[in-house]
């Protein structure tokens, strides 16, 4: 069964920071891109940083670059998000995601897809 559980949410006052962890399971973690993906109230879901499956170089949302970090462990199957200087704006439910197979960018879909469960981020003073 595929698993993706994720932690390291909380409460963190601005200028702070946290690091979020998901730890996966189910499926071969070494071919698939993984990344963060996060969910405002009223707002869209939206990208934040992407670790594609053939580069070893992250891809960061603008709002983002410079100040989180996406990385991996391959022997624990665990991807990380490092979120410095955070920003009240950064206050989003965040959702761990794994892409494998092929991916379509015009449906912005790919053929294999997983989700965490989402883990609350709130940046406040």
């Amino acid at each position: 069964q595929v698993q993706l559980v994720e932690s390291g949410g909380g409460l963190v006052q601005p200028g702070g920071s946290l690091r979020l962890s998901c730890v996966t399971s189910g499926f071969t973690f070494n071919t698939y891109t993984m990344g963060w993906y996060r969910q405002a109230p009223g707002k869209e879901r939206e990208w934040v940083a992407i670790l594609p499956r053939n580069s070893k170089t992250p891809n960061y949302a603008d709002f983002v670059t410079g100040r989180f970090t996406i990385s991996k462990d391959t022997h624990t199957r665990t991807v990380y998000l490092q979120m410095n200087n955070m920003k009240p704006e950064d206050t989003a439910v965040y959702y761990c995601h794994a892409g494998g197979g092929s991916y379509h960018y015009t449906n912005k879909k790919w053929e294999y897809e997983y989700w965490g469960q989402g883990t609350q981020v709130t940046v406040s003073s």
